[in-house]
């Protein structure tokens, strides 16, 4: 009898430890969770594509101007809204996230990377194989937010946005950076 309570006692310990450790690694009340967050974005126009006839731009005072934008794609969980990627007026780069829309989750940060958004499951893990850049911990997983480019960072190649989930290495969603009217990434 005394040994039978023995087993049961580590038993039970340890199943309590490793729901505990679950509880701390998957965090899943967050899937039910939303933070969302509403900064106030610069008013920016995204630039027309060649050949469609839009004025001209001439002269006047330095003015916002988006150098690259795409729309989120899904991978591990649904995810939408618009990244852009923006030369202030005063020289400062910044990624505007507007209208996101992902889950909530454990670790979450907003990345400039590299690679080529992939649709579907293919795109999850891609984006730490190659060069990225950390732009901070996603604020909310809902809403409008700017995150600041440091300017020693080379936007040179950079080609996507992935709000990546670092603790479990796998992207939430992507949105490709594309100069408008070229298909290329921003130089």
């Amino acid at each position: 009898m005394g040994r039978r309570r023995v087993v049961l006692s580590v038993v039970a310990v340890v199943v309590v430890a490793g729901l505990g450790v679950s509880l701390y690694l998957f965090q899943p009340w967050r899937l039910v969770t939303d933070r969302e967050v509403r900064e106030a974005l610069p008013s920016v126009t995204e630039p027309l594509a060649a050949g469609t006839g839009g004025p001209p731009v001439t002269g006047g005072p330095p003015a916002d101007v988006v150098l690259a934008a795409g729309d989120f794609v899904t991978h591990e969980h649904d995810t939408s809204g618009r990244a852009q990627l923006v030369r202030l007026a005063d020289g400062r780069r910044q990624l505007l996230l507007r209208g996101l829309n992902t889950s909530d989750g454990p670790d979450l940060r907003v990345w400039l990377t590299d690679r080529k958004v992939l649709s579907g499951r293919a795109g999850w893990q891609v984006f730490d194989d190659g060069r990225w850049v950390e732009l901070g911990r996603l604020r909310g997983n809902i809403g409008d937010q700017a995150y600041d480019i440091p300017a020693s960072v080379d936007l040179d190649g950079l080609r996507s946005v992935s709000i990546w989930c670092k603790r479990f290495a796998v992207s939430f969603g992507a949105a490709p950076l594309t100069v408008a009217g070229t298909g290329s990434a921003p130089a």
